[in-house]
């Protein structure tokens, strides 16, 4: 099976560059750029049949631009950015962790008071 997935219509061999979907509800043909998966109910088209595409009587046709499914040098930035962000480690709190005093127990749990530390300023 080759890895480049071809037209839906039939006896047609090029390769697929849009994705039909028909919204039953709205009475509307969306026909964008290649969807990143196959889809069950969805159709791919080369551009010669995405070009002549006409929907029936009654139908709207909503074509979007193939452009939309690339990210921009900014969307990429600032997913970078935010991943960056994510991976800092945690600013402290000033509490030490671990530095309680047990000052009671229910069952199995613990209730910690924090331990006095000289603090010079």
């Amino acid at each position: 099976m080759s890895p480049v997935r071809s037209c839906s219509r039939t006896a047609c061999r090029q390769p697929a560059v849009f994705t039909l979907t028909y919204v039953y509800a709205d009475s509307t043909a969306v026909l964008g750029p290649l969807a990143t998966y196959v889809e069950p109910h969805c159709y791919d088209l080369c551009a010669d049949h995405a070009e002549r595409l006409t929907a029936p009587r009654g139908w709207e046709v909503v074509r979007l631009p193939s452009e939309a499914g690339q990210p921009s040098s900014d969307d990429l930035e600032a997913l970078a950015n935010a991943v960056r962000e994510a991976a800092r480690p945690a600013p402290s709190s000033g509490e030490p962790v671990g530095q309680g005093v047990e000052v009671g127990r229910r069952g199995h749990l613990r209730v910690l008071r924090s331990a006095q530390q000289n603090r010079e300023r």
